[in-house]
């Protein structure tokens, strides 16, 4: 089903921007379990990133499924409910930069948030749902990614494929871990902005549009890196995925480097 206008304006089914995204997803996901041809790493490199730029689909979708749910209507006219990334508010915030450090430093950034008509919702614990919906639909992506890990389920696995699914799982727990930080401009601070007072909220609202700068500025501090990637990769192996296998996804996925020994694939 693809998407449609009706008489109020309403745009629903689902975006071919989106299904032609998930079909790069599956041909290069296919691809790689093959191993199809001798481009494996580039093959990754289109699966990892296909499959972010899906996972961020759905994180703005969750936020505008649930507001929609809880009073804003106006979120279907703006086209959010169709998974098309290009009708989102911060196309840049949303999409763009998040690739663009995927590529280059390894780590799923979170993207800006769909524009919500707050006003249109009535209650604190509505508004607070609306800000976790994102950053719990990583979660839930992140779940899914390490099944066959903590699931034991690996045996007939490529390794190629395994170690997509190990970097991509690392992409979605740290965009999990940053969205929920409560930091403003974040939906960590979303969640909990609802049950600030009107004074604190006033104050803390000049400096939303440099949160996400300031998380990442932080991120650059050696120590803070050191800690932050310390509990990103104790939990992935709580997940069942060890450090050489998400090392090994981030590896074969910088296609255009050479490949550690110890992940090759041949």
């Amino acid at each position: 089903m693809t998407a449609a206008t009706t008489a109020r304006g309403e745009q629903r089914g689902i975006s071919p921007v989106f299904l032609g995204i998930v079909a790069v997803m599956a041909v290069t996901g296919w691809a790689v379990w093959t191993e199809f041809a001798a481009a494996t790493g580039f093959a990754v490199f289109l699966f990892v990133t296909s499959a972010w730029i899906v996972s961020l689909c759905l994180h703005e979708y969750a936020h505008a499924r649930t507001a929609l749910h809880s009073g804003d209507i106006s979120v279907g006219a703006k086209g959010y409910l169709t998974l098309n990334p290009l009708k989102y508010t911060h196309a840049l915030l949303s999409i763009v930069l998040p690739v663009v450090f995927v590529i280059m430093g390894g780590i799923g950034l979170p993207g800006g948030a769909v524009f919500i008509e707050r006003g249109r919702i009535q209650g604190r614990w509505k508004h607070s749902l609306i800000s976790a919906a994102g950053p719990l639909t990583n979660v839930l992506f992140a779940v899914v990614c390490t099944a066959p890990f903590w699931l034991h389920a690996l045996s007939g696995v490529p390794l190629p494929f395994r170690f997509a699914l190990a970097f991509l799982a690392l992409l979605q727990i740290t965009a999990a871990i940053l969205n929920f930080l409560p930091v403003p401009g974040l939906d960590g601070y979303g969640v909990i902005e609802p049950w600030l007072s009107h004074g604190v909220r006033r104050q803390v609202e000049p400096f939303a549009p440099f949160g996400l700068l300031a998380v990442f500025a932080v991120l650059f501090i050696p120590e803070v890196n050191a800690v932050f990637f310390d509990a990103v990769y104790g939990l992935l192996r709580a997940l069942g995925i060890s450090d050489l296998e998400s090392y090994c996804g981030r590896d074969l996925y910088r296609f255009w480097q050479d490949v550690n020994p110890y992940c090759s694939v041949s």
